[in-house]
């Protein structure tokens, strides 16, 4: 097996925790709504799923909470919104440390440009290992776990698929890299990745 020279990981449940109500009430303290109307117009309405799809952008996300809700939802809104809910593992960051040098460092996640656009200001303990190498399904007009998505990404990369590691907290997820020819391995904790890094050489034991 190739010895890989990219570890690509999955962003909310692998690098952080994602707490999907904390998030929907921090947006709704900030512009003065019940938690349940803002779940509804964002999430059962479907409009975060088209955000994530790449229909809309960061400010048009915006705009069309604010029309939905009938008030003004400011891009910093969403954003401080979208950072509450997230917790990075502290033992994902000294990981990403230690392998910062050692290999090419990318993130691949189901989500809107808002995480990419805007990632220093929503997960800055991430920010500086990753620069521009945060890729997400609205930018690939893609999804995981097609493979598809995995091929768009390592081309953007300029990295052959077979020198990527690939690790999700979803295992159809890592079925789907692995079906595009990278190679995967499923995130159950940080100890887990380190002993599977070292096995395929890209940490030393």
């Amino acid at each position: 097996m190739i010895a890989p020279t990219c570890v690509l990981f999955d962003l909310d449940h692998t690098l952080t925790d994602y707490d999907h109500e904390r998030r929907v009430q921090v947006l709704a303290q900030r512009i003065g709504f019940s938690p349940a109307s803002v779940h509804a117009e964002l999430f059962t309405s479907g409009l975060e799923r088209e955000s994530d799809l790449g229909r809309f952008d960061p400010r048009e996300h915006a705009r069309a909470i604010s029309r939905r809700l009938g008030v003004t939802v400011t891009l910093d809104d969403c954003i401080v919104a979208r950072a509450a809910a997230m917790t990075p593992d502290p033992e994902m960051i000294a990981l990403v440390q230690e392998l910062s040098g050692r290999a090419t460092l990318a993130i691949l996640t189901n989500n809107g440009l808002l995480v990419r656009d805007h990632f220093a200001a929503i997960c800055p303990e991430f920010a500086g290992f990753f620069g521009d190498r945060v890729f997400c399904s609205a930018q690939l007009k893609l999804a995981k776990p097609d493979p598809a998505i995995f091929l768009a990404c390592a081309e953007r990369l300029g990295i052959a698929p077979e020198c990527i590691l690939f690790t999700d907290d979803k295992a159809a997820n890592v079925d789907g890299a692995r079906a595009a020819g990278l190679q995967g391995q499923h995130f159950r904790d940080a100890a887990t990745l380190r002993a599977a890094l070292v096995e395929n050489g890209v940490l030393p034991a």
